[in-house]
Formats: structure tokens, C-alpha cells, sequence
């Protein structure tokens, strides 16, 4: 079904509310997942309410939280989530690191503890609206691990994302590039499974470590995985966020004597800085026009589309969306309903 981004967002809102969040909370979380939605990363939108109602119902997850800075050295920040909503938490520790970093051109930011904090380009678009440069790694802890590492044929850790943004300049739009380390998100998984399609080859093991397009391995007892970007590349990439945000960023890492339930714990480790503090304004756009310019008039090959720039289909996905509606498969549509029924909200 194809429904109205408006009124996706009111339904969410409601859902949010009678699960105990209070308007402004509901507001902010119901924009952040319908804005994932229309940015084209369903993965990352209104499919995620089911698991926020049950880790609400397990006290997992707490409604009306803040964020809580636990320290300030100069220029470094720690921030503890408390197991609230991340979209609220996760906003608020970036509106704390943006300030600083407008203050002293530079900030390091350690969240811990924040539930899910949904779609990372979310606080790369938040930077860049201050005019800022980003970067963000991000681990996952609280559940069994989703992805399998490099020659390994069971999960070992989660799809730990990482974000880097540039602001926009007078010449070219903002660029986000927003990937998970695994080669697809879980989330797109559970879209798939819901949507009764198979997932391309090359991108799941099942519970023996033998390749499947069967997205429902990941709902099996004991559970498939997800492979990394890129080999060893991604395996890499994905463990680096693992300890730079658990480890050395203090939120802990998805090793097995930590907890590990129904909750899904985000912990980011976010890098902050002021473009203009390093080179001119102009140059820095010129620059960025040109080498933008350059990329996307190389020739597609055949069977591909023209080469685009991170930011681009994002952009794309939303003038569409806004247009046409959210596409939303009926085994997704139906949890939610399901879920809005526990607490007697009528959708």
C-alpha cells in the first residue's frame, strides 16, 4: 500500500504516545522513522515500531529521556543515553557537539547507552545543517549479532554503520555517505522476509555457514548471517567501530559476557570539525563542484545508471515519495497494526 508521509507520521505519533512517550518525544521519533522512509532506507523507518513497542513492553527501552553529559575535557564530550529513545538522545549529544565544535572548531563525541538511534545520515544531515564536517562509527549490542566476520561462518557482530558528511557549499548540495559495514542492513532483510522475497545471492549464510537468498534465516532459532562489505575490507571497517565505540568509547562491545536480550543499544563515537577553519570557503566549494562534476560525467557502463554522488538518491527518493506516497508491504503494515492494537490505538 502506498500511504501519505503526513499521515504515516500522525499514525506513528499516536502509536509512540499510547506506548507512554510524551508529544515532543513522539514528534521527534515519528519524523526521524518516516523521513527514513522517504529518504528510501526503509530499513530504517516506521518497520523498526514492533521493536520499540516490545523492548517498551520488556522496560528495555525507556520513553522520555535525555541525554546526560557525563564528562567534558576541552573539546571531548561523553554521553550517556540511559536507554531512551536514540532518535532523542543521539539528536541532542550532535546539538551539544555542534556547539562545541562552532566554539572550538573541533569535537569528539561519545554516546553510550542509547536505544536504536535509527538512520546515522540523520545526525550527518543535523552537522551538515550547522555547516559542519562529520564523521560517525557506530556499534550494536544488547541482541546476538547479525553478521559474520571475514572467513567466519556464524555472527559475531552487528551491521555497525558508519556516516561521514560534508556540509553543503554555495556550488553543490550536501554529501551524506551512510553505509552499514555488512552488505545489507538488517533491516532491508526483514523488508525482504515481510515482502515474501528472496535476497540476492552473495549476501546471507544460513545457521550451518552456507550461502541462502532466504531472508528468514535471520528469524530461524539459531540464526544465519549477514555477510561484510568489501571481504576483508568490510570485516575491518566493522571492527574498527566495534571497539572504537564499545571499547575505547566506553558503551561496551557486543562480546557475549555482555547483556544480550531483545534491546538494541546504539553506542557512536562522532568527530565533529569547522571546514572553514582549515581552507577557504570558496576554494573548498570550488573544489567539491568540480570533483562532483567530474565523477558524474564519467560514462555509465552498460546495464548501470549514471554515477551519482552520496546524498544523491536520498535526494531523489524524497521528491518521489512526497509525491507518490511510502510504500509499505502488508506483513510490515500488519505488525504495526498489531502492535498499535496492544495499547487500543485504532490506525
Amino acid at each position: 500500500m502506498l500511504i501519505d508521509h503526513n499521515k504515516l507520521r500522525e499514525t506513528v505519533k499516536k502509536i509512540l504516545c499510547a506506548t507512554g512517550s510524551n508529544d515532543d518525544e513522539a514528534g521527534i521519533v515519528a519524523d526521524h522513522l518516516v523521513l527514513a522512509n522517504l529518504s528510501g532506507h526503509d530499513s530504517h523507518g516506521v518497520g523498526m515500531i514492533p521493536n520499540y513497542v516490545r523492548n517498551r513492553k520488556a522496560n528495555v527501552l525507556h520513553a522520555n529521556q535525555h541525554v546526560e553529559r557525563v564528562k567534558r575535557d576541552g573539546s571531548i564530550l561523553v554521553f550517556d543515553g540511559k536507554a531512551g529513545y536514540g532518535q532523542v538522545v543521539a539528536r541532542e549529544a550532535m546539538a551539544e557537539a555542534i556547539d562545541v565544535t562552532r566554539e572550538t572548531g573541533l569535537a569528539l563525541s561519545a554516546l553510550r547507552n542509547a536505544h536504536h538511534i535509527g538512520r546515522v545520515g540523520t545526525y550527518g544531515e543535523q552537522c551538515a545543517d550547522a555547516g559542519l564536517v562529520s564523521l560517525h562509527f557506530v556499534n550494536v549490542t544488547g541482541h546476538l549479532p547479525f553478521v559474520a566476520p571475514h572467513r567466519g561462518a556464524d555472527a559475531r557482530y552487528g551491521t555497525n554503520p558508519i556516516c561521514i558528511s560534508l556540509p553543503d557549499t554555495a556550488l553543490e548540495p550536501r554529501i551524506i555517505l551512510d553505509f552499514a559495514t555488512s552488505k545489507v542492513a538488517l533491516g532491508k532483510v526483514r523488508v525482504a522476509n515481510n515482502s515474501g522475497k528472496k535476497m540476492e545471492e552473495g549476501l546471507l549464510l544460513d545457521k550451518d555457514g552456507n550461502p541462502t537468498t532466504d531472508p528468514g534465516v535471520m528469524w530461524e532459532e539459531k540464526v544465519g548471517s549477514l555477510l561484510p562489505i568489501g571481504e576483508h575490507k568490510g570485516y575491518g571497517l566493522a571492527l574498527i567501530c566495534e571497539l572504537l565505540t564499545g571499547a575505547i568509547g566506553g558503551g561496551g562491545t557486543i562480546q557475549p559476557a555482555n547483556v544480550r536480550d531483545t534491546r538494541i543499544i546504539n553506542n557512536m563515537l562522532s568527530i565533529l570539525f569547522d571546514p572553514a577553519r582549515l581552507t577557504a570557503p570558496d576554494y573548498i566549494a570550488s573544489e567539491i563542484k568540480a570533483m562532483c562534476d567530474y565523477v558524474r560525467a564519467s560514462p555509465p557502463r552498460k546495464g548501470h545508471g549514471n554515477v551519482i554522488v552520496p546524498g544523491d538518491p536520498e535526494r531523489e527518493q524524497r521528491n518521489l515519495r512526497k509525491t507518490n506516497g511510502i510504500e509499505i508491504d502488508d506483513e510490515t503494515w500488519r505488525q504495526i497494526v498489531e502492535s498499535a492494537a496492544e495499547y487500543n490505538v485504532r490506525i
